[in-house]
């Protein structure tokens, strides 16, 4: 059972399995169909809703999710948001009247998910006014596809939306919504009844305690890759322990050495925190993720998941990231690289889980470069990915630190291949050493997004780029990048 308010109203006692999604909850239990499904694995944003959280003043702060993908028993003490809920009578949210003089729709398939990407950027406009520049809205709406209307009257509905009356919705009135909305998060119980077997626990001594009854139990958090089990496979995920609310999982303590991020905090959240420390880490985020993936999945996640394509264990490879692992046997402190033992195979045991991540703090003197190969410029799985990290000391290079994703089994440091650059300007010989080292270090594999000889060839053309970038002898040489090469 699960209690929560959908376009402002309350809805309690509400029954869901475990494995039951947002989307499906809407549709099929609350006869709220506008909201619809696309690809039914977060890619298209046809499915887009906005989901309202008290924030650490009790206010709500509203933030966009695929609903497709995001579990519905995550709604306990939540305020949802879809696209029945936006007007105000016959009169229009400026998200809709703008999408309509523009003619931003046609088959109006995705539009449902558009209008509501726009609404939470204007309510986040609202609240913190600042230029509508084109990274902002790419940011917004990057995650939404449309086939057939194209993306230029899309963008000047979002460019024209303060011109219109801000018209809201009657429930942005009620004043005591926000308090009702947090009155309902603090007294969820931490077991919700109904079918199958799901726990949310608040602390971390609650979680070793249900580690140690249920060690085969799934771990849930932003569930943006865990819930293509059972939209995509049509398995079920009926034992599940969601950490979204486990305090210590969610805190992100400085240090004089660098951070320790919880496994369960947000990768919106860190965007602050990278953009200051690591921009070329930040830069990424916008690769390989959608504002609405952004605001659920958790760097913890992304480590666990072990995949050998995953974006963010690369770049902490390249910056030697340490992992901390706790349950009910205790804590231990590993380094990420003794993490992945195979495909899909970690160094956790049954009753384990990520606690923490620990982001060392930059030298003065470190350089690090991300870049992303894939076949689509947002939101898409990496064919390659290489993270470089480097200082340069009086002409040569220091604490070489090179990681790939997408070249092996697991995602992987190149220890040859950076001993021979380690020590060594970045001239031609050193990296033809580095690239020959590469080439006998590395079997990728063939699969549809790139055969093993494209990677490999692809790996050493980021390593000459690498040079080409850091070669100060040659200072008429010219390197052509894209525009979202960092």
């Amino acid at each position: 059972m699960i209690d929560f308010y959908l376009n402002g109203q309350r809805q309690s006692g509400v029954e869901v399995p475990p494995d039951t999604s947002v989307l499906e909850l809407l549709r099929t239990r609350l006869g709220k169909t506008g909201t619809k499904e696309g690809c039914a694995s977060g890619d298209c944003g046809a499915c887009t809703v906005t989901i309202g959280e008290p924030n650490a003043d009790g206010e709500l702060e509203y933030r966009t999710a695929n609903a497709c993908i995001t579990p519905a028993h995550q709604l306990q003490g939540c305020h949802l948001v879809t696209v029945e809920g936006l007007a105000r009578g016959d009169a229009l949210h400026p998200a809709q009247a703008a999408m309509v003089e523009c003619h931003a729709s046609q088959c109006g398939f995705c539009t449902p998910g558009i209008v509501m990407s726009l609404f939470t950027l204007h309510e986040n406009q609202r609240r913190t006014p600042a230029p509508l520049t084109q990274a902002r809205l790419e940011q917004a709406l990057g995650g939404n596809l449309c086939r057939c209307t194209g993306y230029r009257p899309i963008r000047d509905a979002a460019l024209t939306m303060g011109d219109y009356p801000d018209t809201h919705p009657s429930w942005a009135d009620d004043p005591g919504l926000a308090v009702d909305v947090g009155k309902q998060r603090q007294a969820a119980p931490a077991e919700l009844a109904g079918q199958g077997h799901f726990s949310a626990p608040r602390d971390l001594a609650a979680l070793r305690r249900l580690k140690a009854e249920r060690p085969q139990a799934r771990l849930v958090a932003g569930a943006t890759d865990l819930w293509l089990e059972t939209t995509q496979q049509l398995k079920a995920l009926d034992d599940l322990i969601d950490v979204r609310r486990v305090a210590e999982l969610n805190e992100i303590d400085a240090t004089d050495d660098g951070w320790w991020i919880g496994a369960a905090v947000p990768l919106s959240r860190l965007e602050p925190l990278l953009e200051e420390a690591y921009p070329a880490f930040a830069h990424l985020l916008h690769r390989f993720a959608s504002q609405q993936i952004r605001n659920r999945a958790t760097l913890g996640g992304n480590i666990a998941n072990a995949s050998p394509i995953g974006d963010s264990p690369p770049v902490l490879l390249a910056l030697e990231a340490r992992l901390l692992l706790d349950g009910p046997d205790g804590e231990r402190e590993l380094p990420l690289g003794d993490f992945f033992l195979d495909y899909k195979k970690t160094a956790l045991a049954d009753n384990e889980f990520i606690r923490g991540i620990f982001l060392p703090r930059p030298a003065a003197d470190q350089n690090l470069k991300v870049w992303k190969l894939s076949k689509r410029r947002e939101d898409d799985i990496s064919a390659v990915l290489a993270a470089f990290a480097w200082r340069l000391e009086e002409g040569v290079m220091r604490d070489v630190r090179l990681a790939f994703g997408g070249m092996a089994a697991i995602p992987r440091r190149v220890p040859r291949t950076e001993a021979a650059l380690e020590g060594q300007a970045p001239s031609l010989e050193a990296f033809a050493a580095a690239k020959a080292a590469l080439d006998q270090e590395l079997s990728p594999m063939s699969d549809v997004r790139g055969s093993a000889e494209y990677r490999k060839l692809a790996a050493a053309n980021l390593l000459e780029r690498l040079r080409l970038m850091i070669d100060t002898t040659h200072n008429d040489t010219k390197v052509t990048l894209d525009a979202y090469a960092h």
